[in-house]
């Protein structure tokens, strides 16, 4: 396969980057800043874009050079994420708010839009956009609002696009708490303003308590080889879901809103006066 990963110069996406190119793929990568990891993955054979997500002049050059480079590509993983700002909405600067945005979403799918003419027409599967959900889609997590918004929206794009371009699958995973330099950010804001999140960090780092990056590459192995209506449009979790098993597959195939956001509560009625 031709498999594209965006920020792939460390966490998941240099470790998928690594995987696909030990399993023989041909691999396209980019990096903000250049590093060990790029240069090593360059030595097996990977092939590297500059690109700074947060410049959409950046991401439109980077799309061109990847477009040509890697045309009829199989395979775009999306994995770029900053939980910045950490803090309180209120406290915020709205500045840096949108940023955050533009990171985690905005110009993701500004990639997205400029490399899917470039997708492969004749897979048997059809090609594959995976992105990478965080925490916070489930629950209000306080002090970390621009990351979770970005990434509710993710999901919610995943769902859309799967209805409007039957030829690709669109999905997304929850990774969960995986060992990669993302918690730094936590850390660097301090406990004020990360709350109760800061502790946990903390404790988990302390106690190695994270989801192997095994686990998050056999999730994403598996997203990825599965058809359309078992993947297309579903908001996955690596810590929680049943990977690689015919009986999630079939789960998925009988039902539409799985693993979709939906409003919860629907089939409430007020109780009828006698």
């Amino acid at each position: 396969m031709r498999i594209v990963v965006i920020s792939a110069s460390s966490g998941i996406g240099s470790a998928l980057c690594r995987h696909w190119r030990g399993q023989g793929h041909e691999v396209f990568g980019t990096y903000r800043t250049a590093s060990d990891t790029v240069s090593e993955l360059e030595a097996a054979g990977a092939a590297f874009f500059p690109l700074d997500i947060a410049d959409a002049g950046s991401v439109d050059e980077a799309a061109g050079q990847i477009g040509k480079a890697a045309a009829s590509w199989d395979v775009l993983v999306l994995a770029p994420g900053t939980t910045e700002p950490v803090g309180p909405f209120l406290d915020t600067d709205p500045d840096e708010w949108a940023r955050s945005l533009d990171v985690n979403f905005v110009n993701q799918w500004r990639l997205v839009h400029r490399l899917l003419p470039t997708r492969s027409g004749d897979a048997e599967l059809g090609p594959c956009v995976l992105f990478f959900a965080g925490g916070g889609t489930n629950n209000a997590v306080v002090n970390y609002s621009a990351y979770t918004i970005s990434k509710v929206a993710c999901i919610k794009m995943c769902e859309l696009l799967d209805a409007e371009v039957s030829d690709t699958r669109f999905s997304i995973v929850g990774p969960g708490w995986v060992k990669t330099r993302i918690h730094e950010e936590t850390l660097q804001a301090g406990a004020q303003a990360a709350g109760h999140n800061y502790e946990m960090v903390k404790s988990k780092l302390k106690s190695g308590d994270f989801v192997p990056m095994e686990k998050v590459i056999d999730s994403c192995d598996w997203v990825i080889s599965q058809p359309r209506e078992v993947v297309g449009g579903r908001n996955f979790s690596t810590a929680h879901d049943a990977f690689g098993s015919a009986e999630l597959a079939e789960a998925l195939r009988n039902e539409s809103n799985m693993y979709k956001l939906r409003r919860h509560g629907n089939a409430w009625r007020p109780l009828k006066n006698d």
